[in-house]
């Protein structure tokens, strides 16, 4: 139900994310992440066993304390790193839909898709979701695009 020009516009923010090579920046933050967090939760967990097994004559390798401690620390920090890679994800949007009106030569056109797309009405979150607060709130740190207000907003801030 798209104008030519907003699919237009649609097809060069998809453009800015090739020209911007969000894909390789994406997936080298994602594994920068996991490094960090395998790396810190190994670190952590050895820590952790070594006080827990201080004066044990018998520590031929990796106690409980390690082994729960790094399970425990890959699922938190892995959280923690989700919310950083969305982060990095909602501002390559935003940089996208710049590049579209660069490419456009004119803001209106992806403000005016953002637009018609905000007024598609998808299936609605099934209420255990929406209970959990995913619909918003903490739901919000783990999604990779900002709201469509938000990105109409920053088009319309921007210069040219």
């Amino acid at each position: 139900n798209m104008t030519h020009e907003e699919v237009e516009a649609v097809i060069g923010h998809e453009v800015a994310h090739i020209a911007n090579g969000d894909m390789v920046t994406m997936t080298l933050i994602q594994g920068v992440m996991n490094t960090f967090v395998v790396f810190l939760s190994r670190v952590i967990g050895y820590a952790v066993d070594s006080f827990l097994r201080k004066g044990d004559d018998r520590s031929s390798g990796p106690g409980i304390g390690y082994m729960i401690t790094t399970v425990v620390l890959d699922i938190v920090l892995g959280f923690v790193a989700a919310i950083i890679v969305a982060w990095f994800s909602r501002q390559r949007e935003f940089r996208a839909d710049a590049g579209a009106a660069s490419l456009m030569g004119r803001k209106q056109p992806m403000i005016n898709a953002l637009a018609r797309l905000g007024g598609v009405h998808t299936a609605e979150l099934p209420k255990s979701m929406a209970a959990m607060g995913i619909a918003g709130g903490i739901g919000k740190l783990f999604s990779t695009h900002p709201p469509i207000e938000e990105r109409i907003a920053a088009l319309q801030a921007r210069q040219g």
